[in-house]
């Protein structure tokens, strides 16, 4: 479980984040929203560990951040909103470069079945002519290679097709329900984020995303 506690960060007198707390249990998918500039891609990379948080504390199964981080990096599968792929790659060239970088390592056979399970099925096609779609399923795809325990990921159907997103959606759901994963998801869509999310945190001063997610009947929390 992840447990956030007061964060906040500053850029010289610049404020980003100010005491936000939460909780994402085992199996639950929270959604995160607002408008543009409120501090959700920050927020993810203090998750993430790439950025520090000026104060607050986090844990993540019981483990402080600031003193177990090279376990906690383990856990964690960081999706960027910018897409971290090689072009002149096959998917299949991406994957088995990746691997060799995790911690965790995997067959070709696995690999792949873990492409098709997300119905993303160009093995041999160069990254470079894959839809938009299909490439954001493949950067999903490498941030799953060493079977992270908390999914963070960062508008990752912006600028792709409905079948794309929906597919995506359901990849996402059968993660969280069978295996158990915890995941952070930021997303400007908000039927998406209606339909995919357990819960939703709200962060910035903007009433629009608060206002229809309550008429949707979602929990909300504001920051």
């Amino acid at each position: 479980m992840l447990n956030v506690t007061n964060i906040s960060k500053k850029y010289g007198k610049k404020s980003i984040l100010s005491s936000i707390s939460l909780s994402v249990q085992k199996g639950e998918i929270i959604g995160l929203v607002g408008e543009n500039g409120a501090g959700k891609s920050t927020l993810l990379h203090i998750l993430a560990t790439i950025q520090k948080p000026t104060d607050g504390v986090i844990s993540l199964n019981d483990m402080s951040y600031d003193k177990n981080k090279k376990v906690i990096r383990k856990q964690i599968g960081f999706v960027p909103q910018d897409i971290a792929i090689w072009d002149e790659f096959t998917v299949e060239e991406n994957m088995i470069f990746f691997e060799k970088l995790s911690w965790r390592k995997k067959s070709k056979i696995e690999l792949k079945q873990l492409c098709l399970d997300m119905e993303l099925d160009k093995w041999k096609e160069p990254t470079k002519t894959l839809s938009g779609g299909m490439k954001r399923k493949l950067n999903l795809a490498i941030s799953l290679i060493h079977d992270p325990e908390l999914l963070l990921l960062d508008e990752p159907t912006v600028g792709i097709d409905l079948k794309s997103r929906k597919e995506i959606g359901t990849y996402l759901k059968n993660q969280a329900i069978n295996e158990k994963k915890s995941i952070v998801y930021t997303s400007h869509d908000m039927d998406e984020i209606i339909s995919l999310c357990d819960r939703v945190i709200c962060i910035g001063e903007d009433p629009f995303y608060k206002s229809i997610l309550i008429d949707s009947g979602k929990e909300v929390i504001s920051f």
